[in-house]
């Protein structure tokens, strides 16, 4: 037996705002699930994004407190093309989410920008530049 990388968990400290800005990425998260103290969207490649309210933490971890601070972690969504991470990039901006890095073209051969979801997670948006292979 051998443990396997199945889901990644997010708190929420408001369901329906993250349920809502996962949704403009493109995760189906089922009907009703802004509703629920928990949410999963299944993702590419058999993963899944799990989302749980604060209190539902605390219903089985009483001492749990949200961290404060942030940037230890990010999601990092892969776009079809450079333009799309630009134009993913100015709509999320532009229906009022924190954008915390514009897009840019990385020496690493990728174009890169990264917004905040509602908890201020990083969701990194990026593309291969033309010729990279990336």
């Amino acid at each position: 037996m051998s443990p396997r990388f199945d889901a990644i968990g997010l708190v929420a400290s408001d369901m329906a705002a993250s349920v809502a800005f996962y949704r403009r990425l493109g995760l189906a998260f089922p009907e009703g699930s802004e509703n629920q103290p928990h949410a999963e969207a299944h993702l590419p490649g058999g993963l899944r994004l799990l989302l749980d309210t604060e209190e539902t933490v605390r219903s089985f971890h009483p001492d749990w407190q949200p961290p404060s601070g942030g940037g230890r972690h990010s999601l990092a969504l892969r776009c079809d093309s450079p333009a799309e991470v630009d134009s993913v990039y100015e709509e999320l901006v532009g229906a009022g989410y924190r954008g915390d890095l514009k897009p840019w073209d990385a020496v690493w051969g990728q174009r890169y920008a990264v917004v905040l979801d509602p908890d201020g997670n990083g969701v990194d948006l990026f593309a291969p530049l033309p010729g990279t292979g990336q």
